[in-house]
């Protein structure tokens, strides 16, 4: 048997199962069509943009991203597609 070593998400993610802490989302197959109507929005690729960044914000942005296990592109538009969609907020 293979031993596996969890980060610290993983190990959150194992306690809560194991504890009885998750719970099934209600109208399940209605969350996964609408989680793969958004993924494939999001991905799909229709119109390219330049943008001019600083050194540091793009180096910030790209590590992030790898933090994310994502290509900085696909980060930037996620964050636009979830500012659109009222998923993230201004500060002011």
């Amino acid at each position: 048997m293979k031993k596996y070593t969890l980060d610290k998400e993983e190990r959150e993610l194992l306690t809560a199962y194991e504890s009885g802490k998750l719970k099934s989302v209600p109208k399940l197959k209605e969350e996964v069509a609408r989680a793969r109507a958004n993924a494939h929005y999001t991905l799909t690729r229709n119109k390219a943009i330049n943008i001019r960044l600083t050194p540091q914000d793009l180096l910030r942005l790209k590590q992030r991203a790898a933090e994310k296990g994502l290509p900085y592109q696909t980060l930037v538009a996620s964050i636009i597609h979830q500012y659109n969609n009222g998923l993230l907020k201004e500060s002011v």
